[in-house]
């Protein structure tokens, strides 16, 4: 008996010896990779790799790649592992100019793996790759040129108006507010009201459906979580399991709205100046030529992104489409407002600069906050951009190779599904580009100083064929919520404000943690 448990343990020895000698040498030749090409990288842990802080604390690793930036210092490129999977982290605005840009045909797509016959909203803009991305954003360029956008603004507008009453009902004698939730209001009646057509008073109506609905998106939960780990470190695998960012019953909610929003107007003739009338003209072939003046899009095309398979913007399409134009306008908006509020109260003086700025161009317009009246603002547009250089909403952008290719100025050469990691908040807060990064300075953005920094340094919303489409309307929505708030009130921080600010590393977006208390002081009151 004895006997044959010493064997039995003898045997389960050499077994576990096996298999430890088998995965350390896994693990080890895993673990070369990038040292054979000479590529510097921090020593992994396996089996996470160099993120073992996010998978084991389920945090957001986009965190963990700004700290890998800094780490990176005096090295153009860097390699990572996500588990055993090689990352390059880029450090170099040239080759984050020419992975943008100049061989965009090697990375147009972003490493993202989605499951779209399971959970059809996946099917949007942000996500796709090849062929079909290609097609829809040519599909989309014309819904988002200047003319389009002009035709949405009184909608802006109107719900700027609609920011300032609400705000000045409740703030009496300086009261401190919970200014993000105030903006995420805001926000979404300019997306349910240009994007659906609907008018859901949702700064009315703190509750309202719509509100309600949207809010949902945007709760963290474990799946969420997951999902976005994954998505970084591991995206084979949220196609595996059939992960998606959206609940279920969210998603039913969005698609049945949209489907019942197009039956609605194509059945009573209905039509709107809005995101969904132009997602049905183009769903029934007939919206006007195209306006083209994205110049981002590349002139010369590849076999991965031609295609000549027919491509139908079918139901299921425009609700992506929907869908993503309200995650995109809703929670960066909101945050980039929230963050810029915060920065104004600390510094009173460019708060006082931009409110007289404000003033003097809402005065030869009547007072009215018009089109062209956003154009002449360039001191809005300084602080915008410096709040935005700040505090990015998204702080990496991601590639995936194609195709090899070597790296500019280097003996590099990428292999095909290699991940490139553009770390944006890294970049923003560089003192090579950004002396005094944590100093909140919107000459930063004078002419004069933006040519004294090298192209692709800032790219809050990334750069090239897949810059941010809906760009321009997220910044005119931006701008509206902004002079609406600081034409009417002093914005001062409070007993409960956050200084220096934490954040939120459970978000999918930069957000401080805790919310954002400020005092907001009525200018009538002063």
């Amino acid at each position: 008996m004895l006997e044959t448990l010493d064997r039995w343990l003898l045997q389960l020895g050499i077994f576990s010896s096996i298999v430890l000698a088998a995965l350390y040498v896994y693990f080890k030749i895993s673990y070369s990779y990038w040292e054979k090409r000479g590529v510097f990288t921090l020593k992994p842990k396996a089996p996470f790799g160099n993120f073992s802080y996010s998978l084991l604390f389920g945090k957001n690793p986009e965190y963990e790649v700004t700290e890998f930036y800094k780490a990176f210092e005096g090295h153009r490129i860097g390699g990572l592992y996500r588990f055993t999977n090689p990352s390059l982290l880029v450090r170099d605005t040239d080759i984050m100019k020419d992975i943008l840009v100049k061989d965009f045909k090697n990375y147009f797509a972003r490493g993202l793996k989605f499951d779209e016959e399971s959970e059809p909203l996946n099917g949007h803009l942000f996500s796709i790759s090849g062929p079909k991305w290609r097609n829809l954003r040519v599909k989309m360029t014309p819904i988002f040129t200047s003319g389009k956008i002009k035709t949405m603004f009184g909608s802006v507008v109107e719900c700027g108006k609609e920011l300032h009453t609400s705000l000045q009902k409740i703030v009496r004698n300086g009261e401190t507010i919970e200014v993000k939730d105030f903006l995420a209001r805001y926000s979404t009646d300019v997306i349910s009201l240009c994007a659906f057509g609907i008018q859901c008073n949702c700064l009315k109506n703190p509750n309202a459906d719509f509100r309600n609905w949207g809010r949902k998106v945007f709760e963290p939960h474990f799946r969420q979580r997951l999902t976005s780990i994954l998505n970084i470190l591991y995206p084979s695998l949220v196609y595996t399991l059939k992960l998606s960012f959206i609940p279920k019953d969210v998603s039913n909610y969005f698609r049945k709205m949209v489907n019942d929003t197009v039956e609605y107007r194509e059945k009573n003739n209905v039509e709107r100046n809005d995101f969904m009338q132009l997602m049905i003209q183009l769903k029934n072939k007939t919206l006007g030529a195209v306006e083209n003046n994205d110049t981002n899009f590349p002139v010369k095309e590849t076999d991965e992104l031609n295609s000549n398979a027919p491509f139908e913007v079918t139901m299921d399409v425009i609700a992506a489409q929907a869908f993503l134009f309200f995650l995109a306008g809703f929670e960066t908006s909101s945050t980039t407002m929230t963050f810029c509020l915060y920065e104004l109260a600390l510094n009173p003086d460019i708060q006082e600069r931009l409110r007289a700025e404000i003033d003097t161009v809402l005065g030869k317009h009547g007072g009215n906050i018009t089109y062209e009246s956003i154009f002449e603002m360039e001191y809005l547009d300084k602080v915008v951009n410096e709040t935005l250089r700040k505090y990015p909403p998204v702080t990496v952008l991601t590639r995936e190779c194609t195709k090899p290719i070597k790296l500019r100025g280097t003996d590099v050469t990428l292999e095909k599904g290699v991940q490139v990691l553009l770390p944006i908040l890294g970049l923003h807060h560089d003192p090579k580009y950004y002396p005094d990064p944590e100093r909140f300075d919107p000459e930063r953005f004078s002419e004069e100083e933006k040519k004294n920094r090298p192209p692709f340094s800032y790219l809050p919303f990334g750069e090239g064929p897949r810059i941010c489409i809906g760009m321009r309307f997220g910044l005119i929505q931006t701008k509206v919520g902004l002079i609406s708030i600081i034409s009417n009130f002093d914005v001062q921080p409070s007993e409960k404000t956050q200084v220096p600010l934490a954040y939120d590393k459970n978000a999918l977006v930069l957000t401080s943690a805790g919310g954002m208390w400020l005092k907001l002081v009525n200018r009538q009151d002063k």
